[in-house]
């Protein structure tokens, strides 16, 4: 038979070398679809076998193999081999399938595990049985009865991705006879000389192990070895202190020794003893054909277990021995045939079960209604020694109790299933809880320390009915001992799935993980000294391999590594969140820094990775599903310190809630940290960047751990540990000091460092180094999507300077063979969707790339001084803008020249590197900084750190006297220390008034030095101190004791640099760029510190009146700017522009009286929104505009500034989208907002928030206020709104300039205005121009809606309804106003009735009206009369008679309402007036009523006609036959049924039937009409407003009446 492939193969098969090599395209994005068959049918004998040529790590699984009865030439080839059918053996890792379905769970050697190089074949044997050779052993006859056509198959899943045909004949002589020294196909292990099957005792090898191990006298732990390590074949046959053979390997010895037991004691086959025999000889080790047992003694290993005997039996070849072994130790032997039937669950089973899963899943239905008739059985006996083990896949909160297993003697197809086990009262026994019962009695009430009412999902439970008759149970692989010593030959496994119990899985015993847990507990129970920390000792020539830092072998269930024990993932991390925790292979060192790359990142999940780390040693520790779970070790010295969020917690209970950067929203390619310093506190870092100190006292000896939660899929552990940042505490004093009349001064000496590539980058980008270097990931396969931008903007003469690293060659000599490109742009990183390459941008953006100098994406000039594309490794690049605005590129230190011209000076850039092509790494440089000395000092200006000032007054100012290193910038309002670490003391302009609150920003910090800002009071006068600056301060402020100063250093209280209190507040060492620190000196003599506006409560007592505000530039704060101003109280007479007042104009200013001198009053700050928001929203226009990017939530705003007391903040909504249901809410939070960890909505938000949601009020997420104004789901495109608090503390909210009224109280101060753009609304503005607030204390009423300005008649301002503004009806998408205008289309009423121009159409639905500010009651006419406003109904405005518009006296009538029917409207429109008598065609016939007026209620649905003689003789007796119009100034009256008939309709587009009702609205003259009580006799007040008395207007005049409005209303 040829060695060679078939033709056709899977669709991402590729073949080469002759068919013989097969190859799958695309292996790091396809795991399948990787199927090859052999070219012609294999004869019997003959092993088809490839050599495994490559693989990859991105996958799990590897090559399959095995046979199909399928031809070739007309398969429709599967997308793997486990899915063929119609007759198909496949070996896929170490489990036999036909078919598609396991039939022998655990056979021959893993495949999974095999590496390149080794050879793998599959083979028909004469008889009929399929054998698998792995590297030329066969493993034995996996499945038999095959028939005899049949062709290879090769799966190249997974890991493996290319294969070789190295043969296709019958094996050698020299194989077969391996063959016959094989068992299983697993190599015979000598253990220092000893066979495994030999019956010298192997605890005296374990005890020589501890003796070697005695001697050596370290306690570090030797991690385990990585799963790809190949055990060896053979060991030294002495343990001379000569031999090469390591402790660490004498350990792996030991440990195979014992996985090479619990293979021959878990399969059944071949059972080896170590027990007393003595033949060394290969003949008499006890083995024989597959099928077959034999004893060799029964020699225990424990000489003290009442099992001790040691027979000196030998094994007799193809013997069947069915008695039970006499020894009972590790080397118990197996009785019975082996077969190759899966141990699965009984298809008959508990009546609430159900099973899938080939029957290895069982589940019990209704869990939170049921909680018995679970019980499941195996579909067989337990063989002797064969581990029966499920996994708890899911368990409820609901009921006590939880899973009980156990064995039962009865048959499961003649059982009648009880309602539990513990029912049965024969032949069972079952753990349950921590105690075991026999036949329903408990016979052992404490049986192990375990309890299975304790246990979690994933947590594994077995037992093992051994050879004895014991019965054993285990623990996540833990032998818990006997549990009963004699049990019946025959049983079943039988698990009761009670209580909280609900999902289990039989698992085979053969998962990495779990056997290293059994196999540590056994090495812990023979040898004390195992498990206890050793040194690193070598297992190969490299002395570095021991030192580094890799992953430990035993991880979460659904966790994998990879790489060598370097990266750690979730294969599965769309399916789960969580069991993805991993630990390091060994402790860490004193300062040693552990960091870990994200790699991959899932969008399914809430939540990120968590790093930390534990006093657990992972060879022994039973990993729960997240880190955080942990509880064990209750003591500060003990157990599990972990980063989750932004947050720090210790044993799972939250000692930090908010610490450093928040791990949630990092991305793909950040990097997280961790390092315990020798003095035992433990730091985090983030980009390379340190958090600060987390927790104290660590003890020394702790691992790393790293959990894979939520959307963290992927980690590596990163080697560039050396080239982090030293801790802040490991700095030296740094660079000299430079006075500040020094050039460059205020870059001076290393003022570079704070140059780095920002934290946002292009896809392919990774930072590292502390942010100073940047590489392309995947640099082989990825030429692009790798832009980097510098942190900050460039300052003028300000050099930005990289150095190439590392290039490849991969893409030279095709259209990508750029190398890299450089340039700068205005657009801020917060504001750039990083493109493919830069030059994509068309705007604002210069880049050089080769010779070719482009601006937005268009070139400018070619042939430039330089080539990019010629650089070379080591080559550094560096780019200048001038103060002019020329673009200088540097290369290697050397000026190119101008580049470019007409870079806007006004406009920030940033430095942009393109890694793009060959360039795969760069770095900055220490030459980063300032060129052009004439720019260093005098081009910081003002304008470089612009100052916002949120209070209204006169901004603070800084003394001119201050420490030697500091430079005052922007007229006193910013300071800047430009070298050094100390130096750096500042003082307030003037002394602090009572309650005046003097607040900075920090603007800049350097991460090199320790140690932070410095705050206080101080008596010391600065005009006392010496006019040079130079000297006459202290270094720093805790040495300041000339007078008596009160600071804050870190958390500590001092006073003239004696500790007063520790651990107050938060630590202004974990201050960052941005937050804002203040001080006070209160009326009660304290001084507070607030730090991001939140009062940190009294930090000194008993201080002096004429204090100045102290601060220090220390350590890592290099800059601060001042964002307090003075309280305006030394002119009494001035006041700030009230919001009720409207009698100021802009910029109108008042003087004082004090020298009559003006201040000019700083007008309301613009707000802006804060960078720290939720994750879908991006910000533009300068944080003025916020828009939601996708989905429907994550769109949390906050202001930059505090809301001041009494200044209104209001937005306007641009873009709705009504794919979504519900809008926006907004409120205020009393809580800084820099740090905030944004929920998904704001509904989330627990922690003094006060939220306005749809037109309810929410306190920390609990209801306090129902109906209060309109909804905001209704709020159309356009709409204002506005949040203030009034003096009081109160809360307003305001729609379209109109004040709403109180929504809630107590707000505290500083409070921050919260927007959440959740559903509908994707898009804010702020409206910068403040609006006053409207009514203001005149408390004048504001004309809304409809109506405009009208005279004034007796003092009453007074509205007109015909007039309405443009924006009466701001709810443009109103369902309810389109509801009724389908109504009245069905009516089929005239166009011409109507007015043209539907702005004048008003609906007064509860929305609408609340949304325009609409009173409920106006005053119209002469003399003015009160009327309300319809509110439920929607108008539709008629059109009116020129001569009526025109009419002053038409202004002057009354408004009223007249409720009719259905029928009557077309008549009434035809005469243009109300009739007191219409005809219908509808049925109505409201009953006739008599007035108490005299007058008889008029029948509206009559065909009566006005009697027109009556009428023109008016002085003639009017009698009860005289037609009457009912009128009233309310809809609550004219609009009830007896006056407005409901009738029934269908909406042609929902389809649903609704009643509607109609009315008119109409102008009435004044004394055309008589005023009367109601005539309906109830007493219950139908309008607040009017009394029952005057609810009903009369009148008789024809031509007194104007229609103005028909109403609609709908339920």
């Amino acid at each position: 038979m040829a060695a060679e492939l078939h033709p056709r193969s899977g669709k991402l098969i590729g073949l080469s070398n002759s068919n013989r090599t097969a190859q799958r395209n695309q292996p790091v994005q396809e795991f399948n679809h990787g199927l090859v068959l052999s070219r012609e049918p294999l004869r019997d004998r003959d092993v088809f076998t490839v050599r495994i040529d490559k693989k990859v790590n991105s996958w799990s699984g590897s090559v399959e193999i095995g046979v199909t009865a399928l031809d070739p030439a007309c398969l429709d080839f599967p997308s793997s081999a486990t899915g063929l059918k119609g007759g198909s053996w496949i070996v896929s890792g170490c489990s036999v399938l036909r078919d598609g379905r396991s039939v022998l769970e655990e056979y021959g050697r893993d495949l999974d595990q095999l590496a390149e190089g080794d050879r793998v074949g599959i083979q028909r044997s004469a008889r009929g049985e399929l054998h698998l050779w792995v590297n030329g052993h066969d493993c034995g006859a996996a499945a038999s009865g095959l028939p005899t056509r049949l062709w290879a198959v090769v799966d190249l899943y997974g890991k493996c991705t290319q294969v070789t045909v190295v043969s296709c004949e019958p094996p050698s002589s020299m194989e077969r006879d391996t063959e016959r020294e094989t068992v299983d196909g697993h190599e015979e292990v000598m253990v220092c000389g000893v066979r495994e099957g030999d019956t010298e005792d192997l605890t005296s090898v374990v005890n020589l192990a501890a003796a070697t191990n005695g001697t050596n006298g370290t306690t570090e732990e030797v991690p385990e070895l990585p799963p790809t390590h190949n055990r060896p074949d053979k060991f030294p046959n002495n343990i001379e202190p000569e031999t090469a053979l390591t402790e660490h390997q004498l350990f792996d010895v030991f440990n195979n020794a014992i996985v090479s037991l619990y293979r021959s004691e878990d399969e059944g086959g071949g059972g080896r003893d170590l027990g007393g025999g003595t033949g060394t000889d290969s003949g008499t080790g006890g083995r024989g054909d597959r099928g077959s047992s034999s004893s060799s003694g029964g020699g225990a290993v424990n000489s003290n277990s009442s099992n001790s005997d040691s027979g000196a039996g030998t094994g007799n070849t193809g013997s069947t021995n069915n008695s039970p072994a006499v020894g009972a130790g590790l080397g118990a032997v197996t009785s019975g045939m082996m077969t190759n039937d899966a141990l699965l669950f009984h298809e008959k089973c508990g009546t609430l079960i159900k099973l899938s899963n080939n029957n290895k899943t069982a589940e019990r239905r209704r869990p939170l209604d049921e909680f018995n008739n679970g019980v499941v059985m195996t579909n067989r006996p337990l063989r002797h020694n064969e581990m029966f083990e499920i996994r708890i896949d899911k368990l409820v909160d609901k009921w006590s109790g939880s899973i009980e297993i156990g064995v039962t003697t009865h048959n499961p197809n003649n059982l009648d299933y009880p309602a539990t086990m513990t029912n049965l009262r024969s032949g069972t026994i079952m753990m349950s809880g921590c105690g075991i019962l026999t036949n329903g009695k408990g016979t052992r009430r404490e049986y192990c320390e375990f309890s299975l009412d304790e246990l979690q999902e994933g947590d594994h439970i077995g037992l093992m009915h051994k050879a004895s008759g014991a019965l054993h149970f285990y623990i996540n692989g833990i032998d818990q001992g006997v549990a009963a010593a004699q049990t019946p030959p025959m049983v079943y496994g039988v698990v009761d799935l009670y209580g909280m119990a609900v999902k289990v899985t039989i698992v085979h015993n053969h998962n990495h993980s779990d056997r290293l847990r059994r196999n540590n507990a056994i090495m812990r129970a023979l040898s004390p000294d195992v498990g206890r920390p050793r040194p690193a000792l070598s297992l190969t020539s490299d002395p570095d391999a021991t030192d580094r830092l890799l992953f430990h072998s035993n991880c979460g269930q659904k966790a994998a590594i990879i790489s060598e024990g370097r990266t750690a993932l979730r294969p599965h991390a769309t399916d789960d969140f969580n069991h993805g925790v991993v630990l390091s292979g060994r402790p860490l060192r004193s300062n040693e820094v552990f960091q870990v790359r994200i790699d991959k990142m899932v969008d399914k999940w809430a939540g990120s990775i968590e790093i930390g780390v534990t006093t657990h040693n992972p060879a022994y520790l039973q990993l729960p599903s997240t880190m955080t779970n942990l509880r064990s070790g209750n003591t500060n010295k003990s157990g599990t310190w972990m980063m989750t969020g932004n947050g720090v917690m210790h044993n799972g209970t939250t000692i930090l809630d908010e610490y450093g950067h928040n791990l949630d929203r990092l991305k793909a390619g950040d990097t997280v940290g961790v390092v315990r310093k020798e003095d035992g506190s433990l730091h985090f870092f983030v980009n390379g960047v340190a958090q600060g100190p987390a927790a104290w006292n660590i003890p020394p000896s702790v691992y790393a751990v790293v959990d894979l939660y939520g959307q963290a899929a992927q980690a590596t552990i990163m080697d560039d540990m050396a080239d982090l940042p030293p801790l802040p505490e490991d700095s030296s004093e740094g660079p000299t000091v430079m006075s500040p009349g020094s050039p460059c001064s205020v870059a001076g000496g290393n003022s570079a460092n704070d140059l780095r590539f920002h934290q946002l980058h292009g896809t392919n980008a990774v930072i590292t180094n502390g942010g100073r270097t940047a590489l392309r990931q995947n640099c082989r396969s990825e030429f692009n999507d790798a832009i980097v931008i510098s942190n900050r903007c460039l300052r003028d003469g300000e050099l930005f300077e990289i150095v190439i690293q590392k290039m490849v060659d991969r893409w030279s000599g095709s259209i990508e063979a750029g190398k890299i490109m450089a340039g700068v742009t205005s657009i801020r990183p917060e504001e750039l969707e990083f493109p493919n390459t830069m030059t994509d941008i068309d705007y604002d953006t210069w880049m050089l790339s080769g010779t070719a100098i482009m601006q937005d994406g268009n070139t400018m000039r070619n042939n430039y001084g330089c080539d990019l594309d010629s650089l070379t490794t080591g080559s550094r690049i560096g780019m200048m803008r001038s103060a002019t605005g020329d673009l200088h590129y540097y290369i290697n230190g050397v000026d190119q020249g101008v580049a470019c011209t007409g870079l806007p000076p006004d406009k920030e850039v940033y430095a942009v590197i393109d890694l793009y092509g060959q360039c795969v790494q760069v770095s900055i440089t220490s030459s980063s900084g300032p060129l052009d000395n004439s720019l260093c000092t005098s081009n910081i200006t003002e304008k470089s750190f612009p100052i916002h000032s949120p209070v209204a007054g006169v901004a603070h100012r800084l003394h001119s006297k201050h420490g030697k290193n500091v430079v005052l910038l922007g007229e006193g309002c910013q300071a800047v220390r430009v070298g050094g670490y100390a130096h750096g003391i500042v003082f307030s302009a003037k002394e602090l008034k009572t309650d005046e609150l003097f607040e900075v920003k920090i603007d800049e910090v350097d991460n090199q030095w320790s140690g932070s800002l410095h705050m206080g009071l101080t008596s010391l006068a600065p005009p006392e101190l010496p006019s040079c600056p130079m000297s006459g301060l202290s270094p720093s402020l805790t040495q300041l004791r000339a007078k008596v100063t009160w600071l804050l250093a870190g958390s500590e209280v001092r006073r003239n640099g004696v500790l007063q209190r520790q651990n107050y507040g938060a630590s202004l060492d974990r201050l960052m760029v941005g937050n804002r620190v203040g001080v006070k000196r209160c009326s009660d003599d304290t001084m507070h510190i607030l730090i991001d506006g939140e009062d940190m409560g009294t930090a000194a007592t008993a201080v002096a009146k004429n204090v100045y505000a102290v601060l220090d530039l220390y350590g890592r704060v290099t800059a601060v700017s001042i964002v307090s101003s003075s309280v305006l109280e030394d002119a009494e007479s001035i006041k700030a522009p009230s919001l009720s007042s409207d009698s100021c104009s802009d910029g109108e200013e008042e003087s004082t009286p004090v020298g009559s001198t003006k201040v000019a009053l700083v007008p309301n700050s613009v707000m802006a929104f804060l960078e720290n928001h939720g994750k879908n929203i991006q910000l533009s226009n300068q944080n003025l505009t916020a828009a939601r990017v996708s989905s429907y939530n994550q769109g949390l705003l906050v202001t930059a500034q505090p809301l001041p007391r009494q200044q209104l903040f209001q937005f306007q909504i641009d873009r709705l989208n009504p794919s979504w249901t519900s809008s926006l809410s907004l409120g205020v939070i009393g809580h800084s907002p820099d740090r905030l960890n944004f929920p998904s909505t704001a509904c989330c938000l627990k922690r003094s928030a006060w939220l306005l949601q749809r037109d309810s009020v929410f306190h920390n997420s609990l209801k306090i206020c129902e109906n209060y104004g309109p909804n905001l789901d209704t709020c159309p495109e356009g709409t204002v709104l506005g949040l203030l608090v009034d003096g009081n503390s109160c809360l307003h909210l305001h729609v379209n300039g109109m004040d709403q009224g109180v929504a809630a109280q107590d707000i505290p101060n500083p409070c921050y205005p919260l927007i959440d753009l959740y559903g509908q609304c994707e898009q804010v503005t702020i409206v910068t121009d403040n609006v006053p607030t409207v009514g203001g204390e005149s408390g004048e009423a504001r004309c809304q809606g409809d109506m405009e300005k009208a005279d004034m008649v007796d003092g009453i301002k007074e509205s007109v309804c015909w007039t309405p503004p443009p924006e009466v009806n701001p709810n443009k998408t109103c369902e309810y106003q389109a509801l009724c205008s389908r109504f009245k289309d069905l009516l089929t009423l005239p166009d011409g009735y109507f007015n043209e121009d539907a702005k004048y159409n008003l609906c007064y639905c509860e929305s609408c009206h609340k949304l325009r500010g609409d009173e409920a009651y106006y005053k119209r006419g002469e003399p003015p009369r009160d009327y309300a406003l319809p509110f439920g109904w929607c108008r539709f405005a008629l059109r009116i008679k020129p001569h009526c518009e025109v009419s002053s006296a038409f202004k002057k009538w009354h408004i009223a309402y007249h409720g009719t029917s259905v029928g009557a409207l077309r008549r009434t429109l035809d005469h243009a007036q109300l009739l007191s008598g219409t005809s219908s065609i509808f049925s109505v016939s409201p009953a006739k009523m008599e007035g108490p007026n005299g007058y008889s209620e008029p029948e509206e649905n009559s065909n009566s006609l006005p009697d027109r003689d009556r009428e023109r003789d008016r002085d003639r007796e009017r009698d009860r036959e005289v037609p009457r119009v009912q009128l009233s100034p309310t809809m609550r009256y004219s609009g009830l049924e007896m006056f407005a008939p409901k009738v029934q309709f269908r909406d042609p587009r929902s389809h649903c039937c609704h009643q509607a009702q109609v009315g008119f609205q109409v102008c009435v003259r004044p004394g055309s009409y008589k005023v009367g009580p109601q005539n309906l006799g109830t007493s219950e007040p139908l309008d607040p407003r009017f009394s029952n008395t005057e609810i009903e207007w009369i009148t008789k005049e024809q031509g007194g009446t104007l229609l103005y409005g028909l109403l609609i209303r709908v339920e």
